[in-house]
């Protein structure tokens, strides 16, 4: 499955690119600030360096010049200078960068319904993520967050770094959306692993019940836990499972996650680069090369996460 069969149409891609051109200018104007800014300001410090190294030869022993004691604490100062001044000079193409960026994420994604994105903060959706999905962790980390509305339904997405200690427990996209059918109770899918049953339910406060799908292949690579068998099973045996098998073979890193509680439902991918990734600063941002695979997953995200929506809705009920 190609990357641009997920493209919005003619019309939003245009205005995108206008809106691009656009941004381009201002991040030329910092990119080229930050140009003469860097060698300035580290020529400075090199050259104070330099003259009041000259300087201490006249104190220093005529066998210790440009290497004495002095000397040797003054260049390891002048490294620390160097270092400081090379961060002050790209700092304020760094801080226009990210606001930049803050603004180039609600152009290419223009087409999104009531669109917020913010960077570095916890999203709204995460304290109601089941748990059960994802186990427990000490430290986490937020990149992008996007939230809107997309072909009718509420969503959040955001990237997310998960860790236990020195161990990787979730690192990826979690979408969490709106159901089209509330789910009374919790259905977790997941990657099997050689825990014993119910560990997870009873670890979170909530015992959960592992139940087939009927497919042997998808069943030997994840394990069903539900709180409600009986809303569950249907689901697990029908459209979910189909889901699942598009999911593997769309985004087929590592087996994506899916839970449906309540009136909310939450896919997580596990991926290891960063999907909405920008150039540095000090480099040039194309459209064909930088924004328009962004856009096209983006959509593949959403298409993605409105598939798993509907696979939570019961058989007879309408999806669109």
């Amino acid at each position: 499955m190609a990357a641009e069969d997920f493209l919005p149409g003619e019309p939003v891609i245009a205005g995108i690119k206008a809106d691009f051109d656009r941004y381009e200018a201002e991040r030329n104007r910092a990119r080229r600030s930050m140009m003469w800014r860097v060698p300035l300001y580290d020529g400075l410090v090199l050259a104070a360096v330099f003259l009041m190294a000259w300087f201490l030869n006249a104190l220093a022993d005529p066998y210790e010049q440009w290497r004495s004691t002095l000397h040797v604490f003054l260049y390891v100062a002048g490294i620390a200078a160097l270092f400081l001044a090379h961060a002050l000079a790209v700092r304020p193409a760094r801080r226009a960068q990210q606001s930049l960026r803050g603004r180039i994420m609600p152009m290419v994604f223009g087409f999104i319904e009531d669109l917020a994105y913010r960077h570095g903060v916890a999203p709204e959706s995460f304290k109601r993520l089941p748990r059960e999905l994802i186990g427990s962790f000490e430290s986490e980390r937020f990149d992008d967050v996007i939230s809107g509305r997309y072909e009718g339904f509420r969503f959040e997405l955001y990237e997310a770094d998960l860790r236990q200690k020195d161990s990787e427990v979730f690192k990826g996209i979690v979408v969490a959306f709106e159901a089209i059918s509330s789910f009374p109770g919790l259905l977790v899918a997941q990657r099997r692993t050689n825990r014993t049953t119910g560990f997870l339910g009873s670890l979170f406060g909530r015992r959960l019940q592992e139940i087939p799908s009927g497919n042997a292949a998808l069943d030997e690579v994840y394990e069903f836990r539900t709180d409600n068998v009986e809303t569950a099973q249907p689901l697990v045996q029908g459209r979910l499972a189909q889901a699942l098998e598009w999911l593997g073979q769309t985004w087929p890193e590592q087996p994506s996650r899916v839970a449906l509680a309540g009136s909310e439902g939450y896919l997580l991918i596990p991926l290891s680069k960063d999907f909405f990734e920008l150039p540095e600063a000090s480099q040039p941002l194309d459209y064909h090369a930088h924004v328009k695979p962004m856009v096209a997953d983006m959509v593949a995200l959403l298409a993605t996460a409105a598939l798993v929506r509907k696979a939570g809705a019961p058989d007879g009920q309408p999806t669109a």
